[in-house]
């Protein structure tokens, strides 16, 4: 009998299920014991279920292939099978927010990739090396759902992993007014070149609700628990403002990002503070931490997608062009794995971050 945890997967047909069972074969930790997904992929094999419809660059592993898949519904029924589950179910957001809390109702964390419950104040939205400290609301939610172990978590949205991290390796400097245009790959949408050909070679100046996130969801990592409220209050500063475009790359979302600071620092403390970020996971070697959060490299061509997006096994931050601005302060470029560090390997972290905090344990 393995020692590992139970891990379920919520939505696993789908890209982003896909890859947490990807990221998850040979997991120190986690083990994938139950798949569950909708009701016309339930009762077959995992292999069955998905088909040709298999979108990571690695083979299906072969522990999952046989695993009969549950209807996602019958909560009590996957519940019962696992210790915890990750989220990436494909419903609508109210439909995601009632399931995730039903989940939780059994005494079963959530830990979610999902945006449902991003803003749900006692819900902790959190990239482990900026605010673990946010966990801590979990206590919270819990009396309000009226459990003991049960919880929901999330990570934030994947456009912001390029620049916030380096917005809060320079917080001493006091950032207050941010101007960032992302360039995000096509696997954000769930797709690839084969199923979006008319991606190829073209730019769409829009991805539908994605900006008011990147405008916003920063300023929640950056807040505070409220305990009067019993919930996470946001910061007010910096203001961002964003634009979200879609471009012909399969993975990996780049920001162009201009920033004014109220403390005046040179090129040198700024790389400085890139250097030396650390954070909870790389002080208590969380098996998917990068050793080295952020990098800087000092090539004018660089970040590139192609030599990039997959530094620390796609969970580091690449940065470049760091420049003085004649209107802003200073402006750089920021490169990040978006369905690795930006969905299922950041919720991954999450999940060894609450283990580490003794919130998930076994049942």
């Amino acid at each position: 009998m393995s020692d590992k945890l139970k891990v379920g997967i919520l939505g696993g047909t789908g890209m982003v299920g896909q890859r947490f069972i990807s990221l998850l074969e040979n997991h120190p930790w986690f083990e994938v014991t139950t798949i569950a997904a909708s009701e016309r992929s339930a009762g077959k094999t995992y292999e069955d279920a998905v088909g040709g419809r298999w979108k990571m660059d690695t083979p299906m592993p072969e522990a999952v292939k046989k695993i009969g898949v549950m209807n996602v519904n019958e909560v009590e029924s996957v519940a019962a099978q696992v210790d915890f589950v990750f989220s990436a179910v494909d419903m609508t957001k109210e439909e995601i927010k009632k399931i995730e809390e039903d989940y939780a109702k059994t005494e079963t964390p959530v830990v979610s990739n999902n945006s449902a419950h991003r803003w749900t104040p006692d819900v902790p939205m959190v990239v482990p090396e900026v605010n673990p400290q946010h966990m801590e609301v979990i206590k919270y939610q819990r009396e309000r759902l009226g459990t003991k172990r049960g919880f929901v978590a999330v990570k934030p949205n994947c456009s912001i992993q390029s620049y916030a991290p380096v917005l809060t390796a320079w917080k001493e400097f006091e950032p207050y007014e941010v101007v960032a245009t992302t360039y995000q790959a096509i696997s954000g949408a769930g797709k690839t070149f084969k199923d979006w050909p008319e991606m190829v070679g073209n730019i769409i100046p829009y991805i539908g609700g994605e900006e008011e996130k990147s405008e916003k969801e920063p300023l929640r990592i950056w807040g505070r628990i409220d305990d009067e409220k019993k919930c996470i209050v946001p910061a007010e500063s910096p203001i961002i403002t964003c634009q979200c475009i879609r471009v012909p790359v399969l993975n990996g979302h780049t920001a162009a990002v201009f920033v004014k600071f109220k403390k005046k620092p040179t090129k040198e403390q700024l790389l400085e503070a890139l250097k030396g970020f650390r954070g909870v996971p790389q002080e208590l070697k969380l098996p998917s931490a990068p050793q080295q959060f952020i990098q800087y490299l000092e090539e004018d061509n660089r970040p590139q997608v192609t030599m990039d997006v997959d530094y620390e096994n796609g969970m580091g931050v690449s940065v470049g062009r760091l420049r003085e601005d004649t209107v802003y302060d200073w402006k750089f470029v920021g490169l990040s794995h978006n369905t690795v560090r930006g969905a299922a390997g950041g919720a991954v972290l999450c999940a060894e971050l609450l283990k580490a905090q003794g919130y998930i344990a076994k049942k």
